[in-house]
């Protein structure tokens, strides 16, 4: 059974305080948030400041995903701001077994995310030494992109690299997660199920939840 970690990117931002009342409520054991700076996708959204208010509004995981260049400028900034996993993206890290121990050195988990075109097998020589592996299933930046299928040959790929490490690192999905396709995902491997418009949009979240719990 997966773990469900609705984006907060989706929700309605001026009334914040009761989507984390609702997911508070809910089946989901996570809140994954989206920072975009503009730069490394077309798109901006919110950071610290929101960040540490939700922080305030919930005791579940805060699962932070950094899609902005040189996030290494900003670990402790997001450990302070209250992110229990902290995820960045390969494209962005050229030093990313640094990075990753930097990470862990402030007491987080270390996560990494990569884009449709980046192969899995990149990550292979540092899969030991990572939490999460946030595979993007849409192009990052933007909310609501269709699903892209060659995710579960990805997601199949990955967890036989995880296999072969003796690692214990989590698979994530990240876009276009929805109840035709989050049963799948669980099948091929994915540990853990990111959807934001499918839970936001829904006409009872917390059904929409529970449902995606249950795939």
């Amino acid at each position: 059974m997966a773990i469900i970690a609705p984006s907060l990117l989706a929700a309605n931002f001026l009334e914040l305080g009761n989507a984390c009342t609702m997911l508070n409520k809910s089946e989901a054991e996570w809140f994954h948030l989206d920072v975009m700076d503009g730069s490394f996708v077309p798109n901006i959204s919110f950071g610290l400041p929101v960040i540490e208010q939700i922080r305030k509004a919930t005791t579940k995981v805060c699962d932070v995903h950094l899609m902005i260049v040189s996030p290494e400028k900003y670990i402790t900034a997001f450990k302070k701001a209250g992110a229990d996993i902290l995820t960045v993206h390969y494209e962005a890290c050229p030093e990313l077994a640094t990075t990753l121990a930097q990470i862990k050195a402030e007491g987080m988990k270390a996560g990494v995310a990569i884009n449709p075109n980046t192969d899995a097998a990149v990550l292979a020589p540092f899969i030991k030494e990572i939490d999460l592996v946030c595979v993007m299933s849409v192009y990052p930046g933007f909310g609501g992109q269709k699903f892209i299928e060659t995710t579960y040959e990805k997601v199949v790929a990955l967890k036989e690299i995880i296999t072969q490490a003796g690692a214990s690192t989590q698979i994530e999905i990240d876009g276009g997660v929805d109840a035709s396709n989050a049963a799948a995902l669980t099948k091929a491997g994915a540990d853990v199920l990111v959807a934001g418009t499918t839970v936001f949009k829904a006409a009872d979240p917390i059904t929409m939840i529970a449902t995606l719990k249950q795939s």
